[in-house]
């Protein structure tokens, strides 16, 4: 015997068995993935402009410049906010459904 193990032709196109049973775990964390991406380019930008068209200029009559600003402030915070609820149902991704606390 000199040591080297043979794999038959077709291994290569069979996935090992551990990815099987994770495939609906890992489409799972894409979708999540996917989901906090898609809100991450859109609600801030969003908000921006929202807020500062109708926020700041509409109802406070603010000017141009300081509703530049306070619609960035906006939009940093509600990037906040989504990064924020991304970690938090990360972390909870894995949880069995009765459990409340980490140990």
């Amino acid at each position: 015997m000199d040591g080297t193990v043979k794999a038959s032709p077709d291994a290569a196109a069979v996935p090992p068995q551990y990815f099987r049973g994770n495939e609906s775990s890992l489409v799972s964390a894409l979708k999540t993935l996917l989901f906090f991406t898609i809100l991450m380019v859109t609600v801030p930008i969003g908000l921006y402009f929202a807020s500062k068209v109708y926020v700041f200029e509409g109802s406070m009559k603010m000017s141009s410049s300081d509703s530049y600003f306070y619609a960035a402030i906006v939009a940093v915070l509600a990037v906040h906010v989504v990064l924020a609820l991304f970690v938090y149902v990360a972390w909870n991704e894995g949880m069995p459904k009765g459990k409340g606390k980490h140990d």
